[in-house]
């Protein structure tokens, strides 16, 4: 039986970009379909996307991007995929690695498969970005005793079973779920595989961790980790 394939992008005013990336997508994986979640977009973001073939989900309101996921699962399991991707909309992102995710899946039987721009060495990141992103790394090492180089890659895939799961009560983070997700699925026993994926510097709109955000994050994310610690379900 032939699985199905969703690629899931959530988009907040990304129509410089998302033109190029959902064109992308088809050039490489032409059996997947795609699905942009505009989450509360004021721009042609939701336009364009539709005018190119994919599903639009469009928020009325910004919810974030654990809630633009959010919608992105729901429609998966309603309407029967297999295995979502998740990917950024602002061409970060390179679609040809998504083979890697999926070869990664087979090979390990794997529930999720997290795509790492540092298991390969290649990519750079600031000083402040990359010492977040290895103490997260390090708390999940000592809670679960895998080594996930890139917890806060966007750059995913997820099976059925996982999408089962998070689509239930609070099981989900609505606002950054990144290294609190990746310690609670295991806690849940689903198998978290990372394989290697070139990611690249945005060149349009603003990055959700621009400005104060990242403080937010790290202070939102510490939280989460402890609630996700604590949980008893």
């Amino acid at each position: 039986m032939k699985i199905k394939i969703l690629i899931i992008i959530p988009a907040f005013n990304e129509e410089k970009s998302i033109g190029r990336v959902i064109a992308r997508i088809r050039e490489t994986v032409s059996e997947a379909d795609i699905l942009v979640v505009s989450d509360g977009s004021t721009d042609n973001t939701a336009v364009i996307s539709s005018g190119l073939g994919a599903h639009v989900i469009q928020h009325a309101f910004n919810l974030g991007y654990g809630g633009a996921l959010q919608s992105g699962f729901r429609f998966a399991l309603i309407k029967n995929y297999d295995i979502v991707i998740t990917m950024d909309a602002d061409g970060q992102h390179d679609p040809a690695y998504i083979e890697n995710l999926l070869t990664a899946r087979a090979r390990g039987e794997a529930n999720v498969v997290i795509g790492s721009r540092f298991s390969d060495g290649d990519y750079k990141a600031g000083i402040f970005k990359r010492a977040g992103i290895s103490l997260f790394s390090a708390i999940i090492r000592l809670y679960t005793g895998k080594t996930i180089t890139d917890p806060t890659s966007g750059f995913q895939l997820l099976d059925r079973s996982v999408l089962v799961y998070l689509s239930h009560g609070d099981n989900f983070p609505l606002d950054y779920p990144d290294a609190n997700m990746i310690m609670l699925l295991h806690k849940k026993k689903f198998i978290i595989v990372e394989t290697p994926v070139k990611m690249t510097n945005r060149s349009d709109g603003i990055s959700m961790h621009s400005g104060i955000r990242p403080l937010i994050y790290m202070i939102r994310m510490f939280l989460a980790i402890l609630m996700v610690i604590l949980r008893r379900d």
